[in-house]
């Protein structure tokens, strides 16, 4: 309802829905009125009182009954707008013509078989819905932990598809995934009633349709556990049941469909960076010519027939968000027989395109596919769960409710909610398992270290006197709000910080020059800035635009020197704010500056560095580290991670001065020569590459690095769960040696105040599934701000429990 900010009205009040057919400025309007006569409010003009008011004129409508809701927020009310459940009340006659009028025009009408007609707070349905927690939770732990649950039974792969012999944990998923894809169970909270209809237990939702069961799931086992295999295994069997073979192996195949089936393609959606392990699999483990597989990327097909001849498709989110507002989008138009969402934590932001394109594939049986389900909050399952169309959860109300909230506030209700719900559909083992227990598989063992480096007495003085300005200008900001104002400046600081622990270069020193000035106008007209601007986005993977939560798309710098995608920030300027979501303040699309292209990196390897300037501090220790494993073993590999990519450009000169031969794996490069340098770095023989150079972007998820057994992270991540994404690229199925992980982290300086935050994202997320302990994102974000800057008791933490140090 359009709300007029002076008038008062309570949560969760009764509001009367007043016609005014004289009404001056709109004949249709609607006026909403409070407990007290005092008018409130109108109805929208459109599609809402322009279709309603028709109906009460006629008599079709005969009364409309408006609610407030109680809201959730202590703030008073939303300006200019506030929630309202309208009712409508016609003659079972007429019903059928209303009900044509709302679809007609758009309006969503919500029956009482309707999962979310139970959110309604009408005093007969809420009376009608009723349930105390304890009911709630009953219904939870009887879904979660059914007793006398049949085991899973371990399933053979296909041998006509798939040549190698499955572990015993994937012949176990295979059966697991093959239970749930054909099963007739009713889906979870559903059950079947006395009269033949049916019922949601959950949310009292009733209908005599049968409910189709939920075909998919979420598979979650821990990274390096094979996870391709068992689902390549999974639409081999579909090939296999389909193709009908039932002859002797190495007869000739009879390609004979089952009656009445018609095309069954899987389609596969991934990063980028996962096509090479899609394609490594099905070259090592796939029969020849047995899965036909089409890669819809670059120049593809806009012709359905012809990718409904091929059994797997493989795409990316990013293309599936570029297409979705496309109507000639072929992937659109099909109906999969499967879709599978490979490390689905991508679309942990339910708002972004492509999250939005993912959820609106027509599908048969859909699964969700990450080592990763949950990265910073367990709001990162909303996504998945509205993908996998798991009603009620699949409603975002549904889930705040009865899953977000409580563990918000503290509540263990809202845990085990959680863990029985997650129970009913997932399927999750990890690698390393407590002492005294079976391991789920027989990999060698990983050991991680942390290698404390001191800088030199340059170095230091030129750390100490930024991190000294930042705390000065951090100090200035003064109150929280200010500091948001400021958060890009915040970051610059933040990521200079970082540059200067690994190698001065990546730096400009020039603190002034790069320092947003107070005056908006000073941004906006020195183009220089901004040049430099668009540099820090061009040198870290930090930065990611606030509106959708992903690496900036056309990345666009605001005259208040925040980052945002182009496409994101000009549907703000459209809409009715036409602010900066960050500070506020007033933008025209005069304010925005289009960033330089990035520039591809150099890919021939012939990167140079400045033959006269001295080695990092960080460089020499890595340098020494290396040659020491060489010395150690000489056909043995190791990987080099950092999430600069102008690092990995002036490591090559010393690393090959140093008698190294390197490869180096970075996201600027194609796909094509991804998968070239992955299988170069796995060739062996004595002048086979002995050193990977890597970025976490391009390396972190679904590539095959088994070839290295060390692994060196030149500079921590925030997020932990990166950092094991990238470690399990070595410790895998597949790996022969022992493991060694090795961080190389300076003394005194931000890297220490990161390895802490990283501990604190991992009790939250381990703990309650990041439960956020009743502070509101502002304040952690402000507080992990100070914190990086060595503010507040920001300072250096004791860095335990993470295996032994090396002297660096």
């Amino acid at each position: 309802m359009r709300h007029y900010p002076r008038a008062r009205i309570a949560g969760r009040e009764n509001v009367g829905l007043v016609r005014e057919p004289l009404n001056r400025y709109d004949g249709n309007a609607i006026a909403v009125r409070n407990s007290r006569g005092e008018q409130v409010g109108h109805l929208p003009a459109s599609p809402v009182a322009r279709t309603l008011a028709p109906l009460l004129d006629s008599g079709l409508l005969h009364a409309l009954h408006g609610i407030v809701p109680r809201s959730n927020s202590k703030a008073n009310f939303t300006p200019y707008s506030l929630p309202c459940q309208v009712h409508l009340f016609a003659r079972p006659d007429d019903a059928a013509v209303v009900e044509a009028a709302l679809e007609e025009a758009g309006i969503d009408l919500i029956h009482n078989d309707h999962p979310e007609f139970a959110l309604s707070q009408s005093a007969a349905v809420m009376e009608q819905t009723k349930k105390t927690d304890r009911e709630v939770d009953k219904l939870f732990s009887l879904v979660g932990g059914k007793k006398g649950k049949a085991p899973i039974q371990p399933m053979e792969a296909p041998r006509d598809v798939v040549l190698s012999e499955l572990f015993e944990h994937q012949k176990e998923a295979l059966g697991w995934m093959a239970h749930r894809e054909e099963s007739d169970d009713l889906p979870p909270f559903w059950e079947e009633t006395e009269d033949g209809g049916f019922k949601n237990v959950l949310t009292n939702q009733s209908t005599e349709e049968r409910p189709p069961p939920l075909k998919g799931g979420i598979f979650a086992d821990d990274m390096g556990l094979g996870k391709t295999l068992t689902l390549l295994s999974l639409i081999g069997r579909t090939k296999a049941r389909n193709v009908g073979v039932k002859m002797a192996k190495g007869a000739k195949r009879r390609k004979v469909k089952d009656a009445g089936e018609g095309p069954r393609p899987t389609l596969v959606v991934c990063p980028p960076s996962v096509f090479s392990s899609w394609v490594t699999q099905l070259e090592e483990h796939i029969e020849l010519g047995s899965l036909k597989v089409y890669m819809y990327h670059g120049e593809r097909t806009r012709d359905k027939k012809e990718l409904l001849k091929y059994d797997i498709i493989l795409t990316t989110y990013s293309i599936l968000g570029t297409e979705f507002e496309q109507e000639d989008s072929t992937v659109k138009h099909i109906e999969w027989f499967r879709v599978i969402l490979d490390e689905a934590h991508v679309i942990k932001n339910s708002t972004a395109r492509q999250t939005k394109a993912v959820i609106a594939l027509n599908a048969e049986r859909r699964w969700v596919v990450t080592g990763t389900p949950i990265q910073n909050s367990s709001f990162d399952l909303y996504p998945l769960m509205a993908f996998l169309k798991f009603q009620p959860f699949s409603i975002k109300s549904y889930w705040q409710n009865l899953i977000q909230r409580p563990l918000e506030n503290g509540n263990k209700t809202g845990l085990s909610r959680l863990q029985n719900l997650l129970g009913a559909i997932s399927l999750r083992r990890i690698k390393e398992v407590d002492i005294g227990t079976k391991s789920m598989i027989e990999l060698p063992p990983k050991t991680v270290l942390e290698c404390y480096i001191d800088l030199s007495e340059e170095e230091r003085e030129i750390y100490d006197q930024m991190e000294l300005a930042g705390k000065d200008k951090m100090q200035e900001f003064g109150d929280r709000d200010s500091i948001l104002r400021n958060y890009s400046t915040v970051l610059y600081f933040i990521l200079r910080l970082r540059q200067l622990c690994v190698d001065v270069s990546l730096c400009p020193l020039d603190v002034k020059s790069w320092i947003p000035s107070n005056s908006l106008e000073d941004v906006s007209k020195n183009p220089e800035l901004l040049k430099k601007l668009a540099s820090l986005v061009d040198d870290g993977d930090d930065f990611d635009c606030p509106i959708c939560l992903s690496p900036p798309t056309k990345t666009v710098i605001t005259s208040c020197t925040h980052i945002y995608c182009q496409t994101c920030i000009m549907k703000i300027l459209k809409s009715s704010s036409s602010r900066c979501p960050i500070c506020r303040r007033s933008l025209s699309k005069e304010d925005l500056f289009l960033a330089p292209e990035v520039k591809p990196s150099d890919e021939d390897g012939s990167g140079k560095q400045e033959s006269d300037r001295p080695l990092s501090s960080k460089v020499q220790a890595l340098l020494k580290l290396l040659k020491t494993s060489q010395n150690e073993d000489p056909s043995s590999k190791s990987v080099v991670f950092s999430q600069f990519m102008k690092m990995l450009i002036l490591l090559e000169a010393p690393l090959k001065d140093a008698g190294f031969n390197i490869l180096r794996l970075d996201g600027s490069m194609s796909m094509r020569k991804r998968l070239q340098v992955i299988r170069e770095f796995a060739h062996g023989g004595p002048d086979s590459p002995t050193v990977l150079l890597a970025s976490l972007k391009a390396a972190g998820a679904g590539v095959n690095l088994t070839a290295a057994s060390t692994v060196y992270l030149l500079d921590p991540w925030w997020n932990p769960g990166v950092e094991e994404q990238a470690m399990d690229r070595v410790h895998r199925i597949g790996q022969k040696k022992e493991v060694k992980v090795v961080r190389l982290i300076v003394k005194d300086s931000i890297e220490e105040r990161i390895l802490s935050l990283q501990e604190k994202k991992k009790r939250l997320i381990s703990s309650a599934f990041g439960k956020k302990g009743g502070k509101d994102d502002k304040e952690m974000r402000v507080e992990d701000l100070r914190m990086m800057l060595g503010i507040d008791g920001g300072g250096r933490p004791v860095a335990g429990g993470r295996g032994s140090r090396l002297l660096g």
